[in-house]
């Protein structure tokens, strides 16, 4: 994804996101396997790892059927030496396209794992409940490591770099904030 601006992006996106996923689904499936016993149901590390991985297969299953399209809207938006405003745009455009991917996989795939909560548990409303705190964790825990290194398309205006010194300043979802701010009133 992210030659869409530099080369060394997109050899510094097939290192992070590796990375991103890794440390997620790890961090994710010590979360879960914390709710899981609070919420109702007595899952070992061992389960929660496998439901999370399976999820995670899920996902990117989902996102590898997704990238021609993606594809599509970064061989079709505007060349990024068009201007300052029109860049922030474009990036925008970009980075919003990408959460909303990113989290419909993500979401989809967590809702698979529904039907194994509730056989595990043998309640429906113990397994919705888990389920959404599942989902929760994972939207905080997965966005803000997805924050810290930025993998996926960098910054118009900034070098490209591995990691930026001020990577734990801010949060995803002021960025998201910002990005639909840009988008929908043009600053």
């Amino acid at each position: 994804m992210g030659c869409w601006r530099d080369p060394t992006q997109a050899v510094f996106a097939a290192i992070k996101l590796p990375l991103i996923v890794l440390v997620t689904a790890c961090g994710n499936a010590l979360i879960n396997g914390m709710l899981a016993p609070l919420l109702g149901l007595n899952l070992t590390l061992r389960q929660s790892f496998a439901a999370v991985l399976m999820s995670f297969g899920i996902a990117a299953a989902i996102l590898g059927a997704s990238s021609p399209l993606m594809a599509f809207l970064v061989w079709n938006l505007p060349a990024l030496q068009l201007g300052v405003k029109v860049t922030g745009v474009v990036h925008a455009v970009m980075l919003l396209t990408l959460v909303v991917v990113i989290a419909f996989a993500g979401i989809t795939a967590n809702l698979r794992l529904l039907q194994l909560l509730r056989k595990l548990s043998g309640d429906a409303k113990t397994a919705r409940r888990i389920l959404f705190a599942w989902l929760a964790a994972n939207l905080l825990l997965g966005s803000q490591i997805s924050w810290i290194l930025r993998p996926f398309i960098g910054t118009p205006g900034l070098p490209v770099q591995f990691l930026r010194p001020d990577a734990f300043h801010g949060s995803f979802f002021e960025t998201v904030f910002y990005a639909m701010r840009r988008v929908f009133h043009g600053f």
